[in-house]
């Protein structure tokens, strides 16, 4: 006999401490940071890695589990994506010994490390380019990949075109006073000329500098930037057997080591990156959590996409991992595409911590930050308190979009029990003590529950399941288990609204905006 009412557990008495035991990727919620925007320890403006270090203790209250670093290579860019030393840190973000310390900080509290590697390209300031633009006979010349016109032309790759992860419509490039009219390959721009993996130096010395990041230094596993692209467009296939090989060397060097790639493209062409890489990124559901909270309505039928889209991947690999997200640093963060309306943002932030997958948060999310193109503004510094009461906030570039008029910074939301942080804190927690939820190989499976702005569906991990339900509307409702009978037995563990109620005849009563998670 059903109850007419069960009672959950309160989202607001969820303190479930985060287990040291968690593996990399498998469980856990891992959280992005720019270095340059997140905490600055020493006052000259630039975030930093001790600052990082500093913040360690806040990222485990929020029940983060892995910590995805944005390159700390040195670099003559801000977002140093094109990197000049691989085995150094930028200056301005600290040393070696700073890096070895944040590592150690981390992994006493339980949080592993994720570095972004960028192997695709170099800055075409790094040594081996500077080299490589002297003469054809250099031994570097062939680090990298070059064509004369005429070989462009007869392959018809002068121009490309735009995609979503590149903006660059000509990728062909000549270096000024080259002795040789050669043109050098560089898919985002003329500063990040793409390296040559058909030369086995190339590959080496890469995997070289892999391994020392995860042996030396002791990082748990790489984010691989622009994994799509190690060979050029027209050689795609190439990179599918690129990644199994370094996954191998990765693996032998650092045996369960964590990787994941930015492969943005269909599902089809995302499954074969899986033989190599544990984790890719799933862009198109990025792109629909951002549109569903908005429109307060399933616009993308996430629940048969995500399932169909899984079996693909499992073909190829049947412990993929689905690495889920809002935003990133490179995309029109979530809370201003949702015009900062805190009912949806707490929905957005429902429906990624409830699918099955390895969730990402990107660093200001938990509060509501706000930013668009271009890059820079994506990019802005964390409000940690307001004004003075904030000498750790980095200033390296004055806000347009995240300030503390426009955002409540985090010292005032953690005293808030209704705040968007306390709602991510609260949610994860319950996430992280939870066997089936926070088991991101779970299987998902939809349900008999259609309702107009209800998105429903089954997660299951071994002997064990639950049913979740979002409403997406401001209005509360009453959703029908179907069939009725498999509501006997349940009972709701989860209400993140308050107000949720279970009936004998199989309705679920889910309040606006709210999720309710059944047992």
């Amino acid at each position: 006999m059903i109850a007419d009412a069960s009672v959950p557990t309160p989202l607001s008495d969820l303190t479930s401490p985060l287990s040291d035991q968690t593996v990399t990727g498998q469980t856990g919620v891992h959280y992005e940071i720019f270095v340059r925007a997140f905490c600055d320890s020493n006052g000259d403006g630039i975030g930093d890695l001790n600052g990082v270090t500093s913040k360690l203790d806040y990222l485990k209250d929020l029940g983060v589990s892995a910590i995805w670093l944005m390159p700390v290579n040195p670099s003559p860019s801000y977002h140093m994506y094109d990197v000049t030393d691989y085995y150094s840190i930028a200056p301005e973000y600290g040393t070696i010994d700073d890096f070895r310390r944040l590592v150690s900080e981390a992994h006493r509290r339980g949080i592993k490390v994720i570095l972004d590697f960028v192997i695709n390209h170099t800055s075409r300031q790094h040594p081996w380019f500077v080299e490589a633009c002297k003469s054809k006979d250099n031994p570097y010349h062939d680090w990298y990949v070059w064509m004369s016109q005429q070989e462009i032309d007869a392959l018809n790759i002068a121009t490309r075109e735009i995609t979503a992860d590149s903006q660059e419509k000509n990728p062909w490039h000549r270096v000024p006073g080259a002795p040789f009219s050669e043109k050098y390959y560089a898919l985002f721009w003329s500063g990040m000329p793409d390296l040559n993996y058909d030369n086995p130096k190339v590959r080496e010395e890469i995997y070289k500098a892999g391994k020392f990041w995860l042996t030396d230094v002791g990082v748990d596993g790489f984010r691989l930037d622009a994994a799509r692209h190690i060979y050029p467009d027209w050689e795609e296939p190439k990179n599918h057997q690129f990644w199994e090989e370094f996954g191998q060397v990765m693996e032998a060097a650092k045996p369960g080591v964590y990787t994941v790639g930015e492969v943005w493209t269909r599902a089809e062409r995302i499954a074969p990156y899986f033989r190599g890489l544990k984790a890719n990124f799933n862009f198109d559901l990025s792109l629909a959590l951002q549109e569903i909270p908005f429109k307060e309505r399933d616009t993308a039928e996430i629940v048969q996409m995500l399932v169909r889209n899984h079996s693909i991947f499992a073909e190829v690999n049947p412990n993929f991992i689905d690495a889920i997200m809002l935003s990133n640093h490179d995309q029109t963060r979530i809370g201003s595409f949702l015009n900062g309306n805190l009912n949806h943002l707490k929905v957005a932030a429902n429906l990624l911590l409830t699918l099955p997958g390895n969730p990402y948060l990107y660093y200001g999310e938990e509060i509501g930050m706000l930013g668009a193109k271009p890059d820079e503004n994506i990019r802005e510094p964390f409000l940690w308190d307001i004004g003075k009461n904030d000498p750790e906030r980095a200033r390296w570039r004055k806000a347009r979009y995240s300030t503390s008029r426009t955002v409540t910074p985090l010292a005032q939301q953690q005293t808030d029990p209704n705040s968007l942080y306390n709602h991510y804190k609260k949610l994860i927690h319950f996430r992280n003590s939870h066997p089936v939820l926070n088991d991101n190989l779970s299987k998902l499976e939809g349900t008999g529950i259609q309702h107009k702005n209800v998105i429903a569906f089954a997660r299951k991990s071994g002997n064990r399941s639950v049913l979740v339900i979002h409403n997406l509307t401001k209005r509360g409702l009453d959703a029908v288990i179907y069939p009725s009978e498999t509501a006997a037995g349940k009972q709701i563990v989860l209400d993140t609204a308050g107000g949720a109620k279970l009936f004998k005849n199989g309705k679920v009563r889910v309040p606006a905006y709210g999720c309710v998670v059944l047992e």
